[in-house]
């Protein structure tokens, strides 16, 4: 999980992931934050993402994208 924060950190640092958990729902992600973040997770993981899984539900929060990380491994 350390890695996904500091990860996300680096793609927007002006939010707080850990305590977030609205990201979709409020607007603080925009669409080509989610593709960058999509992006990352590939490279940092060594997981593949589906169109599938680029959901809003699995975006909200970074417990939810560390949940979809986990199963993806």
């Amino acid at each position: 999980m350390e890695k996904l924060l500091k990860l996300l950190k680096e793609i927007r640092p002006d939010v707080d992931f850990e305590k977030e958990e609205s990201l979709i729902g409020a607007g603080v992600l925009d669409s080509l934050d989610i593709m960058e973040i999509v992006a990352e997770i590939g490279d940092t993981f060594g997981v593949e993402l589906s169109p599938a899984d680029i959901i809003p539900v699995n975006f909200d929060s970074a417990q939810a994208m560390w949940a979809m990380i986990q199963k993806k491994m």
